[in-house]
């Protein structure tokens, strides 16, 4: 059931599906502006007024759910076969997943959102002590924990369904749980069309809003006047950055643009953080973190529904409708990236590494521009946000010294942030239109990098961002509920890992030789560096013999079975009706001789494919992945009562399971 051969290609249902309702829907934004704004703010208002309670409770339930994975039981199990490991370092992988997730919004906001609620507070007198500290506490409310929850629940359920259960990484697996293969037909492609389409809007939605913000920190710069024309410009600039960047491909295109955009945040953060009130700013982060935490809870659940005030659905209700919007995108780019990882890995690093670091920049920002504010250093700062929030930043930056250089620093992070945002969306999008595929054609990433941007332009043009933005806020409501749904089924899924894990407990039946000799060839092998000739020598004399006497032999009790050549060994496959099926190979793996000496570690780095230096092993992988065990120099009895081994575990996880 769960071995199902993926389909390869271009999904045509979803790929032109895709492209005829954004097509639509931008010629109703275009054609009947006025009309597409108008209905969808009424829908986001009859959203606020009658689901908000659903969404406040939903993120409550993401992130109990998220940090519940992280300590239990289940944090152990890898998102992937039980051998593979990271691709991408730790670094590598917290740049990506930043990037992609907020770093946008952070360039945006990390001045403009604690002004904002400094100025007007929802439980506090505006422009005083208390007011900036629910300006702080609220601002981490809405970029730390939760949202990051929200992405990471998303990314955990299609990064272990595609990873662990090899099935597509595209948001229909989401779904197996509760309608199986089905996913493969219409339901599924339904499915990955309201992705699609959901990530080309966001990601349009987010160029067109923030080309006004690079256009600000031109005007500052360079004196380029802020129009739509010069907009359209910057961002056909960007796209033909981001259409470098796909073709390039994701470890040379958005992993090295990533990592230096990294760097450059740092090296800002760390200037306006030496250049600022650096005492009070570590003694401010501190005191954030005890008011985030002691409020959290109460935060989580505050509806006002004693108050009657529309501040939670212009801000924290605007937030978690944003933040679930993006997931789909957000969430399979980051599933994408992280293959290997255990599920605790993954949850510290998805979500309280950046947290903590968001948390940290929003101190450095927010806190010095309220200060400033508070000093009488900058009395203009809070009309200018008032007026236009992308210039908050350098209207901020002006106080500073060298405030040119941190002007043209913001700028190009601006610009790389929107590049990558724009490269990771179009290699999402081709994903979702190509059954979870990265190995596509690079015309259909160019494709879609190329529609975001004229979604974005045409909509600037025509006026019709906001409308657009507030549709993909309400189309967060559908997907939550299918979010919910999918948590159940990770869950249930994971319950089945304890269940198999339990049946490994079983004590293993010894691995009895031919005859009296068999352990001393195993001593001495054992002792022996083999080569790669050895051990497909072995896997060929004595492993296939064995799968074969096995097959003979299950076809006589009515199994059916499957023995199969691989590139590196042989594998036999039985099946079992309406279970997993059971699969046990032996393939040949190549590891570093240890104990090198200074100069042979040296020409090893010279030469990293010479075979003098390494060894091999004929290790057993099994439905789960490599078990990392070596059958080398095993009996043909040997290799056959392991198999039986493993078949009888297998089939005890099934009586488990039912």
């Amino acid at each position: 059931m769960l071995n199902r051969r993926q389909p390869k290609g271009l999904n045509k249902k979803v790929f032109y599906s895709s492209s005829a309702l954004i097509l639509i829907l931008l010629a109703y934004a275009v054609i009947w502006p006025r009309s597409a704004e108008s209905n969808f703010n009424s829908l986001q208002a009859l959203i606020i007024a009658d689901a908000s309670w659903f969404y406040i409770l939903s993120v409550a339930v993401i992130l109990i759910f998220v940090i519940f994975l992280c300590v239990s039981q289940y944090g152990d199990i890898r998102l992937g076969p039980d051998h593979s490991r990271p691709a991408y370092s730790m670094m590598s992988w917290i740049s990506m997943l930043f990037a992609a997730g907020m770093g946008i919004g952070l360039m945006f906001f990390s001045v403009a959102e604690p002004i904002m609620h400094y100025s007007s507070p929802p439980n506090a007198q505006p422009e005083t002590v208390a007011a900036a500290r629910e300006a702080m506490r609220t601002t981490f409310f809405h970029w730390g924990l939760h949202a990051w929850a929200i992405y990471a629940v998303v990314a955990l359920i299609l990064a272990y369904f595609a990873f662990r259960l090899n099935l597509p990484l595209t948001l229909r697996s989401a779904l197996f749980p509760f309608i199986g293969n089905k996913i493969y037909g219409w339901p599924g492609h339904l499915v990955d069309i309201f992705a699609a389409v959901g990530t080309v809007f966001g990601v349009a939605t987010s160029l067109g809003l923030g080309a006004s913000q690079v256009n600000s920190g031109f005007h500052y710069l360079f004196g380029i006047e802020v129009n739509n024309l010069n907009q359209i410009i910057l961002m056909t600039i960007i796209i033909g950055f981001a259409i470098v960047s796909v073709v390039s491909g994701l470890d040379k295109g958005i992993k090295r643009l990533s990592e230096t955009n990294m760097g450059l945040a740092l090296g800002l953060l760390l200037l306006v953080f030496v250049l600022g009130p650096t005492v009070f700013l570590l003694s401010a982060y501190v005191q954030n973190i005890g008011d985030y935490l002691s409020h959290i809870v109460r935060s989580t659940f505050n509806l006002y529904a004693y108050k009657k005030t529309e501040w939670i659905g212009g801000w924290t209700l605007f937030y978690w409708g944003w933040w679930l919007a993006w997931a789909p995108f957000v969430g399979l780019f980051i599933a994408r990236i992280s293959r290997g990882r255990t599920i605790r890995q993954f949850v510290v690093g998805v979500l309280l590494i950046p947290t903590a670091f968001t948390l940290f920049w929003m101190t450095i920002f927010g806190n010095s521009a309220i200060d400033m504010v508070q000093s009488g250093k900058a009395n203009d700062l809070v009309r200018m946000v008032s007026e236009n929030t992308s210039v908050a930043l350098f209207v901020f930056l002006e106080h500073f010294p060298f405030s040119e250089f941190l002007a043209g620093l913001t700028v190009l992070m601006i610009v790389i942030f929107f590049v990558t945002s724009c490269d990771s969306g179009a290699m999402v999008i081709d994903m979702l239109c190509s059954y979870g595929n990265n190995d596509t054609p690079v015309w259909q990433r160019i494709y879609w990098a190329v529609c975001v941007g004229l979604v974005a332009g045409i909509l600037l043009l025509a006026g019709g961002l906001n409308s657009l933005q507030t549709m993909t806020i309400a189309s967060a409501l559908p997907f939550t509920i299918v979010l919910m749904l999918s948590m159940g089924g990770l869950l249930k899924a994971l319950r089945v890992e304890s269940f198999k894990q339990e049946s490994y407990l079983l004590t293993s039946l010894p691995h009895t030789g031919a005859d009296n000799k068999a352990w001393r060839e195993r001593l001495s092998k054992i002792n022996h560096y083999p080569s790669k000739e050895n051990i497909d020598k072995f896997i060929q004399d004595t492993v296939h013999p064995a799968f074969e006497e096995l097959q003979q032999e299950l076809t006589k009790l009515g199994k059916e079975s499957t023995l199969a050549a691989t590139e590196h060994g042989w594998q036999l496959s039985v099946k079992i009706e309406d279970s997993p099926d059971f699969i046990y190979g032996v393939y040949r793996q190549r590891n570093q001789r240890p104990n090198l000496t200074d100069e042979e570690n040296e020409s090893l780095k010279s030469a990293p494919d010479n075979d003098d230096y390494h060894y091999y092993r004929a290790v057993v992988h099994l439905t789960e992945g490599g078990q990392d065990y070596d059958v080398m120099g095993w009996s043909t009895l040997g290799i056959i009562n392991d198999v039986i081994d493993q078949y009888y575990k297998h089939r005890y996880f099934i009586y488990l399971l039912n």
